[in-house]
């Protein structure tokens, strides 16, 4: 099936719940709003035509008016996958975890929790998985500041580049 058919399936099923639907990319995907999320996707799974049975790639993007989440979903008994996104605010972005659906995301919602700082509702274990439990910050937002230093340990690094019009000869 394709992406748009799933997305027609959703926007019938849903209705208002999808709030937009966009073919005129590369990889077509559909907006999700927030609330609805946990329902959509396990549609997307129960449903024996559609069958998501994967959570191949969960990611968050930060753009400068709010944090998205990304859930790419495949069908290993159909072959075919399908795109959600949810728009959530910057200043706090809480989206239920997908973890009771797809297990794979347990990992994914909590590197995303700690380099974007999006909250997962009902994960079974939030916390920090690359930077330190006391990290202050969320390194992959756009208005992140690197601290100089952390317990004492520069955290700035001089770079090694070298133009080549600047080597010596």
């Amino acid at each position: 099936m394709e992406p748009l058919s799933i997305y027609q399936a959703l926007s019938s099923r849903f209705k208002e719940r999808i709030l937009e639907i966009s073919d005129k990319t590369i990889d077509p995907f559909a907006v999700i709003e927030p609330t609805a999320l946990l329902d959509v996707c396990t549609f997307l799974r129960d449903d024996p035509e559609l069958a998501m049975d994967c959570l191949s790639n969960q990611t968050g993007v930060d753009y400068k008016d709010r944090i998205e989440v990304v859930y790419h979903l495949f069908s290993y008994k159909h072959r075919h996958s399908c795109i959600l996104k949810v728009k959530l605010p910057r200043d706090n972005p809480v989206v239920a975890t997908v973890e009771g659906l797809w297990r794979s995301a347990n990992w994914m919602e909590r590197e995303i929790f700690d380099l974007l700082g999006v909250t997962f509702q009902g994960h079974s274990d939030l916390r920090r998985i690359l930077m330190p439990e006391d990290w202050e910050g969320y390194p992959l937002r756009k208005d992140f500041v690197e601290p100089r230093e952390y317990h004492g340990i520069a955290t700035v690094r001089e770079s090694p580049i070298v133009r080549l019009d600047q080597k010596k000869k």
